[in-house]
C-alpha cells in the first residue's frame, strides 16, 4: 500500500506546475508538466516571473520550511530541493492550495546542483535538519565538495544557513568554516535559550518537534564565503 501511494504521489507532481524534476541525473535538463523538457539553469525567473533573489532549501523534504519562508518573504522567490518525490508532493500541493507564486520545488539530487543553477543565480541557502551522515563526512551538506557547489551558484553577498539537532554536524561544520577560511555570521547552540527568536528561526519542521521532544538542543549558524 505505501509503494501505491508513493507512485500516485510521483505520477501527481509530475501534472503539478510547480514541480521541476530532472531528466537524468547527469544532463541538465528537467521535465515540466506545461514546458516539457528543457535546460532550467539560468531561466527560474522565468518561472517566477519577476527578478526577485531566488532562495534554495536543499533536502526540503515535505517542504515545510520553504512555504513558510515563502509567506514571511512574499518579495522573494523560493524553491525546494528534494529527490524524493513523495516528500516533495506535500509541499507541492501546499503551495499550489494557497496559491503561492513564490514557491517552486525541484527534484533532482544536491550533488548535481550546478546542473540546474547557474553561477551567481542563487542569493541564499537553507539547509535544516539534513541527515548527519555521522559514518560519512563527506556526503554531509556542509562538507567542501558541497560548498565548492554553492560558491559556484550564490551570489555576492549571499548566505547560507544551517539549522540541525545534530552535536556531531554543528560542530563539524564550525571546524570547516574555520579550515576554509568562511565568514561566520551568526553561531546559536540553543535556539530556544534565546529571549527573542528570529521569526524565520521559529519555524518548527515535523522533525524539529520530534527532536525537541526528545529534549535536544536545536542549534543553527549562518556563514558566507569571504
Amino acid at each position: 500500500m505505501a509503494k501505491k501511494d508513493k507512485l500516485r504521489k510521483y505520477n501527481e507532481i509530475r501534472q503539478f506546475e510547480n514541480v521541476y524534476s530532472s531528466k537524468n541525473h547527469y544532463e541538465p535538463m528537467v521535465d515540466h508538466c506545461h514546458k516539457g523538457t528543457f535546460e532550467i539553469r539560468s531561466h527560474w525567473q522565468e518561472h517566477f516571473e519577476n527578478n526577485g533573489p531566488i532562495i534554495l532549501e536543499l533536502a526540503c523534504g515535505k517542504g515545510h520550511y520553504t512555504n513558510e519562508l515563502s509567506k514571511m518573504h512574499p518579495d522573494k522567490n523560493f524553491i525546494g530541493v528534494d529527490v524524493k518525490g513523495n516528500r516533495i508532493w506535500v509541499g507541492a500541493k501546499e503551495a499550489l492550495e494557497r496559491g503561492a507564486t513564490n514557491v517552486a520545488f525541484l527534484r533532482a539530487s544536491i550533488e548535481l546542483l550546478d546542473l540546474y543553477f547557474c553561477e551567481n543565480e542563487v542569493a541564499e541557502i537553507w539547509i535544516t535538519f539534513p541527515d548527519p551522515q555521522l559514518k560519512k563526512a563527506r556526503k554531509r551538506l556542509t562538507s567542501k565538495r558541497f560548498l565548492d557547489l554553492y560558491r559556484h551558484i550564490l551570489t555576492v553577498p549571499h548566505c547560507i544557513h544551517l539549522k540541525t539537532d545534530s552535536d556531531e554536524l554543528y560542530v563539524y561544520t564550525k571546524e570547516i568554516i574555520k579550515e576554509e577560511a568562511l565568514m561566520t555570521l551568526c553561531d546559536i547552540n540553543d535556539i530556544y535559550a534565546l529571549e527573542h527568536i528570529p521569526e524565520t528561526l521559529s519555524i518548527q519542521t515535523f522533525y524539529e518537534k520530534m527532536h525537541l521532544k526528545n529534549n535536544k538542543k536545536i542549534k543553527y549558524l549562518s556563514f558566507q564565503f569571504e
